[in-house]
């Protein structure tokens, strides 16, 4: 009943919280693409594999074991002895046995529960670690599909100052014609756009290698959306979420688990066991006629008791003891190290909201001034020393907003990553 209960728990965490996040629906579409082409998927998923074949061998353990078995053996001297005047010969020269034998254990005191209980585990195991996979892959492309978008960004930029000075460069080439500018000025500008143009191609460089990073993860090989749309979780979180969504959590679970079942299947190592053995064939020896073979059979009960081991059990128990509470304080890590970087997410993402909203009067002051520092540079007021500071002023507050606004879209994905919900499923 208590599982049932936390399952539907779980259930309705995932829900609502998913609820809270919007996703482009190019990035869901991408990050669902590359479950089914990134090759690291889909070795975690033969992981499940594995793991669901150990679970079919423990079962196969409770099935009887028949073999064959066959000897031959030259024995000497002869056995054999005179009665009444006649030799009676007790083993035979020749040696011959063969029959097929069975054993089944009847009573194993929870050994084979055990190791079944641990086989699910490690299936439970298998399928955390797929999913901790899927979100790490999922919380990769998010990253890239974002850092395509910022480099777009960032060389329009580039372009509209290159634009700017070339318009600039183009008012000075009339200018020198009528003899009011100085070939100074055009070298200038040239220089200036020449330094722009490099500063592009870096971009042009870093997109690229974005683009070749979609390609490996999802086969994909373009970004259509341009704006950092990402809405993160708007409800307050907690660290209780990350423990009931987080794959990271159930690992570390699944890992103390793993931790007990061991020690119980060492436990049972002090247990008996209980065998039912069988075996028919034929065989020679059996006196008076021992060069004969005979159809033979034998059926009984064997019992095994651990008497003494010289502590090398017990050694074990407490060797898996401190592993388990070795276990135990990894998962208290674990809640505390999540809990500190929920809130620096948190924190980051307050910060960069306050940054944006406070650089927006700067990016309208700057235009402003570039607009008036351009006109009085064409009547002659201004230099260009002037111009290129207008500029300059603007293009790096251009800059500064756009890195406040994917640093802003960057650290909702971490949260909503850390919080562990699974936003391109809804």
């Amino acid at each position: 009943m208590k599982k049932i209960i936390f399952g539907l728990m779980t259930c309705f965490s995932v829900s609502f919280a998913s609820a809270q996040v919007t996703v482009n629906a190019e990035l869901k579409s991408i990050i669902n693409q590359s479950f089914q082409y990134f090759s690291s998927i889909k070795e975690v998923e033969n992981g499940v594999q594995s793991a669901k074949e150990k679970m079919q061998w423990s079962l196969l353990s409770k099935t009887p074991d028949i073999n064959f078995n066959t000897a031959y053996n030259y024995i000497m001297p002869k056995i054999s002895f005179p009665i009444n005047g006649n030799e009676i010969q007790f083993a035979p020269v020749h040696n011959i046995n063969a029959s097929i034998g069975g054993g089944y254990t009847i009573v194993d005191f929870g050994r084979l529960k055990a190791n079944i209980a641990k086989a699910k585990t490690d299936i439970q195991l298998a399928n955390d670690q797929v999913d901790y996979a899927k979100c790490q892959l999922a919380n990769q492309v998010a990253a890239i599909f974002y850092n395509i978008i910022f480099y777009r960004k960032a060389i329009a930029i580039q372009d509209s100052v290159i634009r700017f000075y070339l318009e600039n460069k183009r008012w000075v080439e009339n200018r020198l014609k009528s003899g009011d500018m100085i070939q100074l000025d055009v070298l200038n500008l040239e220089a200036s756009i020449g330094l722009e143009e490099n500063k592009k191609i870096d971009l042009i460089n870093l997109l690229n290698k974005q683009l070749n990073l979609l390609v490996y993860t999802s086969g994909i090989n373009t970004v259509n959306t341009n704006q950092f749309d990402f809405i993160g979780q708007s409800s307050p979180s907690s660290l209780s979420m990350a423990q009931t969504l987080n794959p990271v959590f159930f690992i570390q679970k699944d890992k103390t688990t793993l931790a007990q079942q061991e020690l119980a299947i060492i436990k049972n190592n002090n247990k008996p066991k209980i065998s039912l053995n069988a075996a028919a064939g034929f065989r020679n020896g059996f006196v008076p006629e021992v060069n004969t073979l005979r159809f033979n059979y034998l059926a009984g009960v064997s019992v095994a008791v651990p008497l003494y081991n010289f502590g090398k059990i017990n050694q074990q128990l407490k060797l898996q003891q401190t592993f388990i509470q070795q276990q135990t304080l990894a998962e208290t890590s674990l809640s505390e190290a999540f809990k500190k970087d929920l809130q620096q997410t948190e924190f980051d993402i307050q910060s960069n909201k306050e940054r944006i909203e406070n650089i927006k009067g700067q990016v309208v002051a700057t235009k402003m001034a570039q607009d008036i520092t351009s006109t009085r540079y064409h009547n002659g007021v201004a230099t260009y020393l002037d111009l290129i500071a207008a500029a300059t002023n603007v293009q790096k507050i251009a800059l500064t907003q756009l890195q406040y606004e994917y640093q802003l879209c960057i650290a909702k994905i971490e949260h909503v990553k850390l919080l562990g919900i699974h936003y391109w499923n809804n």
